[in-house]
């Protein structure tokens, strides 16, 4: 299983990267979460042959920017939007005219089914609990092809964060802030609440991404989390557009 980093920025695009969108290739499936900037990077890497799905984790503008995007891919065998109840509302305002091309009317069939709390089959096993956020936000865990990848962003450390990536192959988490950074009236993560949430968790390995625009302003400031981050957990990811890890 391929995973890709497509954005890797929160909040807004900058030199380091586009805004957060991630593409899991796993045999039968091509799932991407989140749809910042980042996304319109997925045909790059796909065939497009494949069903895609769609995870939205909340509708922070950073998270959704790309859907203006969705017109440009030929999903051969369609596009399922997955999101929190009551998003299939907001996407029909957001991904409308005249803002962009209303998903009625791209060029393959794409729906949208809202999850609630817990755990589905989609028609791989995936669950969804709330994240701490000013916004209402998902965090997911996806059972695909007999490995476990959570996906975590945004949030504030959080025992629901804990839970869906206990024993994960691979926990995707953010990064928004500097080490030892706080932030209490809009919860985000630092390098050491993400390695905090994936030692409680006994995730095998982490990747952190959405980094915030405002505070990581280069590449290097990233690089400086790997060196001091990775001897306390070996084999972390720090992530950046366009990179690709096997799982």
């Amino acid at each position: 299983m391929k995973v890709t980093f497509l954005g890797t920025n929160g909040w807004y695009d900058t030199v380091t990267g586009n805004t957060i969108s991630v593409l899991v290739q796993s045999e039968a499936f091509d799932i991407i979460l989140d749809a910042g900037n980042g996304i319109a990077k997925a045909d790059r890497y796909i065939t497009q042959e494949k069903p895609a799905l769609l995870f939205l984790s909340h509708f922070h503008i950073d998270h959704i920017a790309g859907l203006h995007t969705l017109v440009k891919f030929r999903f051969l065998q369609g596009l399922t939007i997955f999101c929190l109840p009551g998003g299939t509302e907001l996407l029909n305002t957001f991904a409308a005219e005249p803002f962009t091309v209303p998903l009625a009317d791209l060029p393959y069939p794409a729906r949208v089914t809202e999850l609630a709390e817990g755990v589905h089959r989609v028609p791989f096993t995936v669950e969804c609990r709330p994240l701490v956020h000013p916004a209402p936000c998902y965090g997911y865990r996806l059972e695909v092809d007999g490995k476990v990848i959570t996906y975590c962003t945004d949030t504030g450390a959080c025992e629901n964060a804990v839970a869906l990536a206990r024993d994960a192959d691979l926990l995707i988490t953010e990064c928004a802030l500097k080490p030892g950074g706080v932030s209490t009236d809009w919860p985000h993560l630092n390098p050491q609440d993400a390695i905090g949430i994936a030692q409680k968790a006994n995730a095998q390995r982490l990747a952190l991404v959405h980094f915030g625009a405002e505070v990581y302003r280069t590449l290097d400031e990233r690089r400086a989390v790997q060196d001091e981050f990775e001897k306390i957990f070996p084999g972390l990811i720090v992530a950046t557009d366009d990179l690709t890890i096997e799982i």
